[in-house]
C-alpha cells in the first residue's frame, strides 16, 4: 500500500508517455508504466510492465499485481497507440486490426480494469487520447481516425456510466507534436496538417501535460465526458 497517489500510464517507454511519466514522478506520484518493451526509467517510484495492451489475460494479470502491490489506482492515462497513414484502397485488414486492437480495444480493456479498482474508493481520473485526424478528416488516415473516433465515443459513454462512482473520463486530442511519429512524416504532409490548425505550429509535450494536469486536479471533478483538442481545432 502507498500514501502517494498512484498513476498508470500506457506507452510509457518513449515520446509523450515518457514525458508524462517523468512529469508525474517529479510531482510525487507513484507511476506504473507499460509498453511492449522494457523502459530505462530509473526511479524508486516507477514500476514497469512489458505487455501488449490488447492482450486481455496479460492486462488482467497486470491489474491483479497493481491491486496486490498498491491497493488502489488514482489516475489512468491511456497514452499507448499506433498510427498509420495510407489510403483506404491500400490498407490491408491486418493493419486495420492492429489499429483497432491497440487504439480501441487496448484503451477499452485498461478503462474497464482501472474502473474496477477506482469504484472501490469512489474516485478516479481516466484520460484517453484521440487524434486531430478525426475532426480534420485527414486523407490517408481513415483507419487510424476511425479507431480513435471509437475512443471518443467510448469516453463519453464511460463518463456517464462511471459518474456515480466519482470517476471522470475525458479525452485529449494533441496537435501534431514533435515526436518520432511526426519526424517520420514527409515534410509537406506535416506542413499541411499544421496549416489546418488555428495555431500554426507543432505542439509541445509540456502543453499536453498541462491538460492532463487540469483533468487530474481535484477542482476538475465536475469535468467529464469532454474532449479538448490542442492547436485551436
Amino acid at each position: 500500500m502507498t500514501e502517494k497517489p498512484v498513476m498508470l500510464i500506457t506507452g510509457s517507454r518513449k515520446g509523450l508517455g515518457l514525458h508524462l511519466t517523468e512529469h508525474y514522478l517529479k510531482k510525487g506520484f507513484r507511476v506504473i508504466g507499460c509498453s511492449r518493451g522494457p523502459a530505462e526509467i530509473k526511479s524508486a517510484d516507477y514500476q514497469h510492465f512489458c505487455l501488449d495492451i490488447a492482450d486481455e489475460p496479460a492486462v488482467k494479470k497486470m491489474f491483479s499485481a497493481i491491486r496486490k502491490d498498491y491497493g488502489n489506482l488514482d489516475v489512468l492515462i491511456n497514452n499507448a497507440g499506433v498510427a498509420s497513414m495510407n489510403s483506404v484502397l491500400l490498407t490491408p485488414l491486418t493493419k486495420l486490426r492492429e489499429l483497432v486492437d491497440t487504439n480501441l480495444i487496448g484503451t477499452f480493456l485498461f478503462c474497464r480494469e482501472a474502473a474496477k479498482l477506482m469504484t472501490k474508493r469512489n474516485s478516479g481520473r481516466i484520460i484517453n487520447f484521440t487524434t486531430i485526424a478525426v475532426p480534420l478528416r485527414l486523407e490517408g488516415e481513415a483507419a487510424y481516425g476511425a479507431s480513435k473516433a471509437g475512443v471518443e465515443c467510448l469516453t463519453r459513454i464511460l463518463a456517464k456510466e462511471l459518474a456515480d462512482f466519482g470517476i471522470t473520463v475525458n479525452v485529449i486530442g494533441p496537435a501534431a507534436l514533435d515526436t518520432d511519429l511526426t519526424r517520420s512524416l514527409p515534410k509537406k504532409k506535416l506542413e499541411s496538417v499544421v496549416a489546418r490548425q488555428t495555431i500554426k505550429r507543432l505542439g509541445r509535450l509540456e502543453e499536453v501535460a498541462n491538460v492532463t494536469d487540469f483533468f487530474i486536479r481535484p477542482e476538475s471533478e465536475f469535468v467529464t465526458g469532454q474532449t479538448i483538442f490542442l492547436g485551436g481545432l
